[in-house]
């Protein structure tokens, strides 16, 4: 049926996708998509919508430092991520999806990933929970604010390797629209050792998008293991992207 969740969401998926888009996040924000197509809601005002509802969200973990605290927040962050993949969804389905689009879509989504490894880290300083040495650090101790610090310059730097390497005059080549917003399938590697490294990292991309599975920490109350996962995750690929520029650009 025309303009039915169900077509917006046959219309809009992308090829290869987190299994928590698939078949959580994509279905409900088709029936967003659906229930707005009509209006003049554009998707750019979308992705605003998104951002300043996962603004309060990360308020909300320094507001609220306990544990129901952290599963209102983390419930907040999961209704902007749905808007998140709304926006998108409603480019493609309406035929408005474009480089700038995306980019700006880009820009937003990892300023929240900033912001977020800031916040849980104030969070956790204020309420306290497991510290990088495996002890339990008491509320109040300051180095859940030092990592918060080193975590924020951590993703920050990370976001722009990213932005760098994908730069047409690093590639060779521009990026056309359909694959911003991952459209067209991917090329699967045949060897097994390249199969085996696919695997790994799929693994590793997964852990890395907190929307999928942060949920899971504040169900249990751990969220202080996945703040030391996602900023370790996020360390490891700085360094494999400075690896990377420095055996490029540090040849004589």
């Amino acid at each position: 049926m025309p303009g039915s969740p169900v077509e917006v969401y046959r219309l809009t998926r992308k090829k290869h996708d987190q299994l928590w888009n698939t078949y959580v996040m994509r279905p409900l924000a088709a029936v967003f998509v659906a229930a707005i197509h009509r209006t003049p809601l554009t998707p750019n005002q979308v992705t605003l919508l998104s951002l300043f509802i996962a603004v309060t969200g990360s308020a909300l973990f320094i507001a609220l430092p306990s544990y129901r605290g952290g599963l209102v927040a983390v419930l907040v962050l999961e209704l902007a991520y749905l808007l998140d993949c709304a926006d998108g969804m409603l480019a493609r389905y309406k035929k408005l999806a474009s480089p700038t689009g995306h980019l700006f879509d880009f820009f937003v989504d990892e300023a929240k990933a900033v912001l977020l490894v800031a916040v849980i880290g104030v969070h956790l300083h204020r309420k306290g929970g497991l510290g990088i040495n495996g002890a339990a650090w008491p509320a109040g101790d300051v180095g859940f604010l030092y990592a918060a610090i080193a975590g924020a310059v951590i993703v920050a730097s990370g976001i722009s390797l990213t932005n760098f390497v994908r730069r047409p005059e690093l590639t060779g080549q521009a990026t056309p629209t359909e694959a911003h917003y991952e459209a067209v399938g991917e090329k699967k590697p045949q060897s097994m050792v390249g199969r085996a490294a696919s695997l790994v990292m799929t693994f590793l991309r997964f852990l890395n998008h907190y929307p999928s599975h942060v949920w899971i920490f504040a169900l249990t109350d751990r969220l202080d293991l996945f703040f030391w996962m996602y900023l370790a995750l996020n360390a490891l690929y700085l360094a494999r992207g400075w690896l990377g520029l420095v055996l490029r650009f540090g040849r004589g």
